[in-house]
């Protein structure tokens, strides 16, 4: 937060809000800064089952967007989803096999899947309109945007990490 304005500050010091000046860092994001904290915190000690929502982590400057997308590469332990108006997005490890659950009222049905980093040799999905079976997937090569959810279950498998995102739906919304 050191760009933080001094009338911001003051407004949340007055409500006797704890800040923690960490501007002397310059390498790593405020998200960061915010994951260490929250993760070195003592009434965290698992952060392989610590779940983290970050909202306002999206949107604006795209240098800081894909920062953040870098923080949830930096704790693949930690499952942290970034929430915005529009979308979310969490890190789908390759460690393991991955089952999604869909709340149709609230989200998608648009969504994807994205290599960042590393490509993909194998990558099987099920519950997509157009479901993989063994996919490579790489930038500079396909990678799955604009798909869709089918159901409210949808299985990830990858020998890469993904990105998984899906769309939120606005309240009052009845349009796909």
């Amino acid at each position: 937060m050191d760009s933080i304005r001094p009338d911001v500050l003051h407004f949340y010091l007055s409500l006797g809000t704890k800040v923690i000046d960490e501007s002397h860092d310059q390498d790593t994001t405020d998200l960061d800064k915010c994951i260490l904290y929250i993760r070195d915190s003592t009434l965290n000690q698992e952060s392989s089952r610590l779940q983290i929502l970050a909202t306002g982590a999206l949107g604006g400057r795209f240098d800081h967007e894909a920062g953040n997308l870098n923080v949830l590469y930096r704790y693949p332990d930690t499952r942290i989803i970034l929430l915005s108006d529009d979308c979310l997005i969490q890190l789908l490890p390759k460690t393991h096999r991955h089952e999604i659950q869909i709340q149709p009222s609230l989200q998608g049905p648009h969504c994807g899947l994205i290599p960042m980093g590393t490509p993909s040799a194998k990558t099987t999905t099920t519950g997509l309109q157009w479901d993989l079976t063994d996919t490579e997937m790489r930038f500079g090569g396909l990678i799955s945007t604009s798909n869709k959810v089918k159901g409210e279950k949808i299985t990830v498998e990858s020998d890469s990490d993904l990105l998984w995102t899906i769309s939120i739906k606005k309240p009052g919304s009845t349009s796909p």
